[in-house]
C-alpha cells in the first residue's frame, strides 16, 4: 500500500470510489479539482490517496488548509479550541469495502495531519457522517484523537435539496446527522 498526494491524475478514481461510499452527485470532477486546490497552502498538499500495488485507489482524503474553507452553519466557532485562522478541515474519507479495516484511513489520516501542521494549522475540524454502518466514521476519528464539539442533524440535506444528492442510507432526501469533530494537533 502506497500513500501518495491527491492529483489530478487520480481525480476519475477518486469521484468514482466517494460516490460508491457516499452516494450519488457527493462529488464531481469540478468540485473535486476545487478541493484540491483548497488543501494546498505553502507548497504542501494536505489531501492524500492510498493505491495498492497495481496502482489502483483503494482510498482518499480530502484536507482544507486553514484559511482556505468556508465556515457555515454547522460549524460552531464559539466551541472550539483554536481560532477559525488555525483550523484545518477534513473534508472526506473514503476507503474501498474490500480494503477496510486495514489501517488505510488512519494512514491518510496521519499524512494529512502532517501536512497541515507543516501548512501552520493547530487542529483540524470535521463533520462524520454518523449513519456510517456501526458509525464507524466517528469510532475511527475518536481513535485518532478527535474530540465531539456538537452534533447536527440533517446536515446533509440541503445537498439533496439543491444539488440531488442521493444519500446511501436515506435516499432521495438525506436525515443523517454529524458529528462536528475537532482533532487538536499538537495533542498528537
Amino acid at each position: 500500500m502506497q500513500i501518495t498526494e491527491l492529483t489530478p491524475a487520480f481525480f476519475p478514481a477518486v469521484v468514482s470510489l466517494a460516490n460508491t461510499i457516499h452516494g450519488d452527485n457527493y462529488l464531481s470532477h469540478t468540485n473535486l479539482a476545487a478541493m484540491q486546490l483548497q488543501g494546498i497552502a505553502r507548497g504542501i498538499n494536505a489531501s492524500f490517496v492510498a493505491v495498492d500495488e497495481q496502482q489502483q485507489l483503494v482510498g482518499y482524503r480530502l484536507s482544507f488548509a486553514a484559511g482556505q474553507w468556508q465556515s457555515d452553519n454547522w460549524c460552531s466557532e464559539a466551541l472550539w479550541p483554536v481560532a477559525r485562522a488555525d483550523m484545518a478541515y477534513f473534508k472526506s474519507v473514503g476507503v474501498s469495502a474490500g480494503q477496510r479495516g486495514k489501517g488505510i484511513a488512519s494512514s491518510l489520516l496521519r499524512a494529512s495531519v502532517t501536512a497541515l501542521k507543516q501548512q501552520g494549522a493547530k487542529a483540524g475540524l470535521a463533520h462524520i457522517w454518523r449513519e456510517s454502518p456501526g458509525n464507524a466514521a466517528q469510532r475511527y476519528f475518536s481513535r485518532a484523537g478527535a474530540v465531539l464539539v456538537k452534533v447536527h442533524p440533517q446536515r446533509w440535506r440541503h445537498l439533496s435539496e439543491t444539488v440531488g444528492y442521493f444519500c446511501p442510507v436515506c435516499g432521495a432526501l438525506c436525515n443523517c446527522s454529524a458529528a462536528e469533530m475537532v482533532l487538536t494537533f499538537n495533542a498528537r
